[in-house]
């Protein structure tokens, strides 16, 4: 009878054990989920007010604010409904059509994910890509309110202005044409900013017609030639910009180099995920 009782006993705490055990890990996995939700909802929100600022403070709605903030709502969404997902999913990978369309979905995000990667690329490269000894200084105009440079134009010339003042030789064209609400030229603002820095205006170009990147390229490549400067440019614009203006300047002949101007924090996301699509657009279009 002890004996009985003992082994009664034993078998009682083993199947305590394991139901102790069988417990414990349904919490640890249950846990884990909802930290990665707990996680994803927190980027998510960032992403919402990240993408949300500029178009508060400053800049109108763009192809480059409207998809960061489409993709965060759906990060938040995924998030907040992951358990019914997966089990729609799950569902899903029983039914053939409804299988390979999943499968269609998540070949779409990779595809785009890739192309981001490779995007992403090409601008670190061309951000920093070296010019030759006595390049013209080719400034990219921005953006100007009345008489007033924008922030990001500011950026663009700060950097101008350290290069020029590091290389005393090169010569400047200031890009840009009169724009809706500017009251003055983007390259009259440009030459305005950096004279009254100590830039010498003999140093400097005004090519005050064009209205996008390829027209600044465009104009600014005929009146170097007009003027006889150095044929080879150095670009001057913020660093997600330097591929496009890069490749737009290999298409018109030029050999070029970049000089980045740093984009405040708080705007680079909008106009980084703008410059994607016009990246794709000039390489399926051009």
């Amino acid at each position: 009878m002890r004996i009985k009782r003992q082994e009664n006993k034993r078998v009682k705490q083993e199947r305590k054990m394991r139901k102790g055990s069988q417990a414990g890990n349904v919490p640890k996995k249950i846990k884990m989920e909802r930290g990665i939700r707990i996680a994803l909802f927190t980027v998510a929100v960032i992403a919402v007010i990240w993408f949300l600022l500029p178009l508060c403070l400053a800049v109108s709605l763009s192809i480059g604010n409207l998809t960061g903030l489409v993709v965060a709502v759906l990060l938040a969404a995924y998030a907040v409904w992951m358990p019914g997902v997966h089990k729609i999913l799950a569902e899903w990978s029983r039914h053939r059509v409804k299988k390979w369309l999943a499968r269609g979905v998540f070949g779409l995000i990779g595809l785009i994910a890739v192309l981001v990667v490779i995007e992403s690329t090409c601008m670190a490269v061309a951000a920093n890509k070296k010019s030759e000894e006595g390049a013209t200084v080719v400034v990219l105009g921005c953006r100007v309110y009345g008489e007033r440079a924008s922030l990001m134009l500011i950026e663009r010339l700060e950097a101008a202005y350290e290069y020029l003042t590091e290389h005393e030789d090169a010569m400047c064209v200031l890009s840009g044409g009169k724009g809706p609400g500017e009251s003055i030229s983007e390259a009259e603002c440009m030459y305005r900013y950096l004279v009254a820095k100590g830039i010498d205006p003999a140093r400097l170009y005004k090519e005050d017609k064009s209205t996008d990147t390829r027209e600044n390229l465009t104009y600014s490549k005929k009146l170097i030639e007009e003027q006889g400067l150095h044929p080879a440019i150095t670009i001057v614009t913020n660093e997600f910009h330097a591929y496009r203006a890069g490749q737009i300047a290999k298409s018109l002949g030029m050999e070029y180099g970049a000089v980045s101007g740093r984009t405040a924090l708080w705007l680079f996301p909008t106009y980084y995920v703008r410059e994607l699509y016009a990246i794709l657009e000039l390489w399926v279009l051009e």
